[in-house]
């Protein structure tokens, strides 16, 4: 891609120190954006306010820069596309919602947790199944309206115009297959309602998901090439329909391969020893963190 057209994006989430997995993942976005001399925005995901911490958002940012990376945009030098932090854009979520749900695309759900849980542990024949590296099991469709675009008029009727106090999933197609390419795995395929279900999109406490941050972020700051981990291949479908439902323009996808243990398990967060400011104590280099990373 040229530079007048590339424009992509770091996305740390401040919810724990960053490991030499997430080094390795930012550093192919960073290094992809400058090959093509283009744009690289940073991002920070900072939607969960019980996790997220000052602490982990201003170490993400030294580790960063301390491994080499830079950015042309960001919430510690501005940009055309401000605030960088998404608990700063509450009001652009909000719209989305309401985009979503006048066109009868989302509906509420009541269902807690534990109400999911007790569902889909209970025996079913035919059950759908959630993508293993997915986070997000499969709706068992409990609140879920008969008929797709009942929600605005019917269903929805005397809830107002905010999404707090329930949750909100977007109804999924049944048995569509999504197909997408993606740049470093080559053609993915995945069939909603049996790979993923009906997924959320609002939580009740007032938190926007994942799903639909992204891709309100990535439309709004104008991102062309999505890079981060293959853990999140089942979440690009899930955003293919939202940017359908909203209208949006697909980015492209370049998924990276997961930094795994000894043990064959990805890592996380909680893996303090595999920190970057862990490893920067133990007197390793940017050159060799990010070398050791890249032969994984």
């Amino acid at each position: 891609m040229s530079s007048e057209t590339y424009r992509g994006r770091l996305a740390p989430s401040p919810t724990g120190y960053l490991h030499v997995g997430h080094a390795r993942t930012f550093y192919r976005a960073w290094q992809r954006a400058r090959e093509a001399g283009g744009v690289l925005i940073m991002r920070m995901e900072d939607l969960d306010p019980d996790r997220c911490r000052p602490e982990y958002r201003n170490a993400a940012l030294e580790d960063l820069r301390w491994l080499g990376l830079d950015w042309d945009e960001g919430p510690d030098i501005g940009g055309p596309y401000a605030p960088y932090e998404q608990s700063r854009r509450a009001d652009v979520y909000r719209a989305v919602w309401q985009t979503l749900r006048d066109g009868g695309f989302i509906y509420p759900c009541r269902c807690s947790r534990k109400d999911l849980a007790a569902a889909l542990s209970a025996p079913h024949e035919g059950v759908a199944r959630a993508n293993d590296s997915d986070d997000e099991p499969v709706y068992p469709g409990t609140c879920r309206p008969i008929r797709p675009g009942d929600g605005p008029l019917d269903f929805c009727a005397g809830l107002g115009d905010s999404p707090a106090g329930l949750n909100w999933r977007f109804r999924v197609p049944d048995g569509e297959i999504i197909k997408f390419h993606d740049a470093n795995f080559g053609l993915q395929t995945f069939t909603s309602g049996l790979d993923f279900g009906d997924f959320l999109i609002w939580r009740r406490d007032r938190v926007p998901s994942y799903q639909l941050a992204c891709v309100a972020d990535d439309f709004a700051m104008h991102v062309t090439e999505v890079v981060r981990g293959a853990d999140l291949l089942v979440s690009t479908a899930r955003q293919i329909l939202l940017n359908r439902a909203l209208g949006y323009p697909d980015p492209t996808w370049y998924h990276c391969e997961l930094t795994v243990d000894e043990h064959g398990c990805r890592l996380a967060k909680r893996y303090d020893a595999l920190s970057i400011g862990e490893l920067r104590r133990k007197g390793m280099t940017p050159a060799q963190i990010l070398s050791a990373t890249l032969r994984l």
